[in-house]
């Protein structure tokens, strides 16, 4: 979804702060037939054994994000790599094979055992030794179709002035012929916008900060808000700006927290904090009527509740099985999963840095906010792929000497 938001973590909001844009899959250009390699130490690979919990992970949900994502991969030429940023991962042909294999899966042990035999873990650690898992949802909003009180701030529609070249390149086209660097959070709200709906001023800010949503209007149409581009600013943490200035306490440093704090503060100090963070989303309705699944991520396949997580595509390709071992109130403590790289964010960076997809409605978003800490990630390939990796000592780094998204 760049889209999809971003998760809640404790001390800030830093996830996917600029949700992943839907992209279809276009008809792909000519094959380079040698990327840039990725700058990393070779892996050793693991065992399915020496994965902590791996015996007692319910893996059925990312099974299930992978099936979509292999629907992607059928639409590819076969000797296309996944990701030219990541071309360890291999092409698409390496992979059909094992999405074949997926249509025998029945069970939870079928599931592994289809697994076992098909795939190599291979352990992902970051140069500096920093790792860090945090959750995003989709959330349910009121909205209006015109703006009566409380529901006053423009859920804002994508402008015809705004150019993107990918990543945070992104320029306002100027009359004449010129452009610019795209405006903050502060001069586009000043300025106005073309509006798709009215909601809270809270909703729409975390609207933004997740990527998409679904918006409930009194009449019982529901219509899906989905990510159509940011205005290319950095992302800044709201709840950090809150903190430093004391006007939050450390334990309401979460969605939750600043959403109740956004109801008891004047509507002069609102706008303040939320132009604290220059990153500002743009959307689109969704012209489908179906409603029940979830919101697409940046493999343009809608997301499945802890079986698909955002990742950093400048180091993972998108579709690719990872095995992750973390902790999480909301997810009942220690975890370890089986999770589908099938969405991107403007704050996930690094190499084992996660943003796990916890679902749609408030549930949902309690559990997601619960979700901030370190872990271990081990990426899932083809046997044949892994086959290809040289592997005389543990990894250190996977770093790339491609373009960071």
């Amino acid at each position: 979804m760049k889209r999809l938001g971003t998760s809640l973590i404790l001390l800030g909001l830093a996830a996917c702060a600029s949700a992943p844009e839907p992209q279809p899959v276009p008809p792909a250009p000519p094959i380079a037939e040698t990327p840039a390699q990725p700058v990393w130490t070779p892996p050793v690979p693991a065992d399915f054994a020496s994965l902590p919990g791996w015996t007692s992970a319910d893996i059925l949900p990312g099974l299930e994000a992978m099936r979509k994502s292999c629907g992607t991969f059928a639409r590819r030429p076969g000797n296309q790599y996944l990701s030219d940023d990541a071309p360890w991962a291999g092409r698409v042909d390496d992979w059909m094979p094992a999405c074949a294999a997926l249509d025998v899966v029945a069970d939870n042990a079928s599931a592994k055992a289809v697994v076992q035999a098909l795939f190599q873990p291979v352990e992902i650690l970051s140069p500096d030794g920093q790792s860090r898992f945090t959750g995003y949802f989709e959330p349910v909003y009121e909205a209006r179709y015109t703006p009566v009180h409380p529901y006053t701030e423009p859920v804002p529609a994508l402008p015809a002035d705004l150019v993107s070249e990918g990543g945070d390149n992104v320029y306002q086209t100027l009359p004449g012929g010129g452009r610019r660097a795209y405006p903050s959070r502060a001069e586009i709200t000043a300025a106005g916008v073309t509006p798709l709906a009215y909601a809270h001023p809270g909703d729409v800010f975390f609207l933004q900060v997740q990527g998409s949503g679904k918006l409930v209007f009194p009449d019982g149409t529901v219509k899906k808000a989905v990510y159509a581009a940011h205005n290319g600013q950095p992302f800044r943490s709201t709840a950090n700006w809150l903190l430093n200035r004391g006007w939050i306490s450390r334990g309401e440093a979460s969605m939750q927290g600043i959403r109740a704090w956004m109801d008891r503060a004047t509507p002069a100090q609102v706008r303040e904090a939320m132009n604290a963070n220059p990153r500002f989303v743009f959307f689109t309705i969704d012209p489908s009527t179906e409603q029940t699944s979830g919101p697409r991520g940046a493999l343009n396949v809608p997301l499945t509740p802890l079986g698909s997580m955002a990742v950093d595509r400048s180091f993972h390709a998108l579709g690719v099985p990872v095995f992750v071992q973390t902790s999480a109130p909301g997810l009942g403590g220690e975890w370890s999963g089986l999770l589908n790289a099938q969405d991107t964010g403007g704050a996930i960076k690094g190499p084992v840095r996660g943003d796990i997809y916890f679902g749609t409605g408030l549930q949902a978003g309690e559990r997601a906010g619960t979700m901030n800490a370190p872990g271990r990630l081990w990426v899932l390939l083809p046997s044949a792929v892994a086959a290809r990796l040289d592997a005389p000592r543990p990894v250190a780094s996977l770093g790339v000497t491609g373009n960071a998204h």
